[in-house]
């Protein structure tokens, strides 16, 4: 047990540099940040001296690697030939600007097939990603897996791995598991987490691993919700978040919390996790996360 790898999603609107003061300040060691607004866009230039200094800063204060997110409007596998082509630029365009922050992942949600067909939203995202990974390339690309909400593809490992072996560079891509989205799937990943991982591993091999986004989940098991909660305020329980963060197979991964928070809040459970990674007991996390309810509470 010791130290972990541990941040949560920030925001690029002062710069790069900018984001790795804030994660310090909040007690974390990686970060997230959207590649462009999360709903679409334009994604900005990055200035090369703030880019820098970001690295300079990473390295001084040892970060682990960061975590990018593609927006949500990104969809390889959709019905509209527009979409697609507009997601496979934009892509590649995002890759082109993470390798400005060379080593680091860009995660992105798999897409949704809109009543094609798991088997056709599968052959489109493989396509357009055989077409926007460059060989040689620093950034590694991670698919997220999905609660399975809608028409989303990547509800399943066997979906996951599906894609991971049609990507003719495949040596470029990992999977990010997200704990609310793997237990709205229907993985007990609260009540046997080695269990779940131990059919991650047979299915597509815990090399694959690379991040986790922590998350509690508002619905129970199998609901395909994906509702986000703070942690040991869902369905989930802090229990899961322990074994986790002390778990050999998980506890040296980069771990990002998307809970619906603000910084005060991410604060507290950087520092509850923290805490447990280092042998403290449930009751001391759980008295941390209650020490931020109790200060946002007075705020509101």
């Amino acid at each position: 047990m010791g130290d972990i790898v541990v941040g949560c999603h920030l925001s690029t609107s002062k710069g790069y540099e900018a984001m790795g003061k804030c994660a310090l300040e909040i007690g974390a060691n990686t970060f997230a940040f959207f590649t462009r607004n999360p709903r679409g866009g334009k994604g900005k230039v990055p200035d090369s001296a703030d880019v820098q200094a970001l690295l300079d800063l990473m390295e001084r204060h040892q970060f682990g690697k960061l975590v990018a997110h593609a927006p949500y409007t990104m969809n390889l596998c959709s019905a509209k030939p527009d979409v697609v082509e507009y997601t496979r630029q934009a892509f590649a365009s995002d890759i082109e600007r993470m390798e400005e922050l060379p080593g680091n992942y860009l995660n992105f949600h798999p897409g949704n097939h809109l009543k094609q067909g798991a088997d056709e939203g599968i052959r489109l995202i493989v396509e357009g990603l055989n077409q926007v990974l460059v060989p040689g390339q620093k950034t590694m690309v991670l698919l997220e897996t999905m609660a399975g909400k809608g028409t989303e593809v990547g509800r399943t490992f066997e979906e996951i791995e599906r894609i991971l072996e049609g990507v003719e560079h495949d040596e470029l891509m990992g999977v990010c598991l997200d704990t609310c989205h793997v237990n709205d799937a229907g993985y007990p990943i609260a009540e046997d987490l080695d269990g779940v991982l131990d059919e991650f591993d047979h299915v597509i091999g815990l090399e694959r691993l690379k991040a986790l986004h922590l998350n509690d989940s508002k619905n129970p098991l199998a609901s395909h919700k994906d509702r986000h909660e703070r942690l040991g305020q869902g369905t989930l329980g802090l229990a899961v978040f322990q074994k986790i963060v002390t778990n050999p197979r998980t506890s040296g991964l980069p771990m990002i919390l998307e809970t619906p928070n603000e910084l005060s809040g991410y604060r507290r459970e950087i520092s509850a996790l923290r805490a447990l990674a280092r042998g403290a007991s449930l009751e001391e996390a759980e008295a941390l996360l209650k020490a931020a309810d109790d200060k946002a509470q007075k705020k509101a």
